[in-house]
């Protein structure tokens, strides 16, 4: 039988409640209970790579994951995010919380995916700026594969230019990433 969809807003306590679906994607956004198919796999096999490719790199203290929730926005209604990687403190992933609060995330990585694309170039970029979040990062795998790095500067993300080929960042920490290397097979 299936579980019936809420008909009001949702607290944390009613998200973190709620039985486990793991047949689409879920995220919660002001209240609203918000579902999407899962990625594709090419999308899923570039978030592996880039989440392990950047765990690598980072130093001790930080570690790259995937599809980890995020709480953005604990007042109600309240906003829990999963981006496709998340840069965070090693000792919050470590602490087996179900969830990150924003606070210990470093850098917010969305992947776009059709139906995606303006949720993750308007709306994510908001919040995530909101929660202080300091980085967001846009990876678009149409070819060729480009990324945008953002950098939160007085509460609002400002972008570098788009890169494609090789992208390195100094922040949150020295990382250098093959952007063409993310979706092949065989790299």
């Amino acid at each position: 039988m299936a579980t019936p969809w809420p008909d009001h807003l949702l607290t944390l306590d009613e998200w973190t409640a709620r039985p486990v679906d793991t047949s689409r994607h879920f995220e919660l956004v002001e209240g609203v209970l918000v579902a999407a198919p899962k990625p594709a796999p090419t999308h899923q096999r570039a978030a592996q790579r880039l989440a392990y490719w950047l765990d690598e790199q980072l130093p001790d203290d930080l570690t790259a994951v995937i599809d980890i929730e995020v709480v953005v926005s604990a007042q109600f209604p309240p906003i829990v995010r999963a981006p496709d990687v998340t840069i965070a403190c090693s000792a919050a992933v470590a602490s087996g919380r179900a969830r990150l609060s924003a606070a210990d995330v470093r850098c917010a990585v969305e992947i776009i995916s059709p139906g995606s694309s303006r949720t993750d170039r308007l709306v994510k970029p908001i919040e995530y700026a909101e929660a202080g979040i300091p980085a967001y990062w846009l990876v678009d795998l149409d070819a060729p594969a480009s990324l945008i790095a953002c950098s939160l500067v007085a509460g609002d993300y400002h972008a570098d230019a788009e890169v494609t080929g090789t992208f390195s960042a100094v922040f949150p920490a020295p990382v250098t990433v093959n952007l063409n290397d993310l979706t092949p097979r065989r790299t």
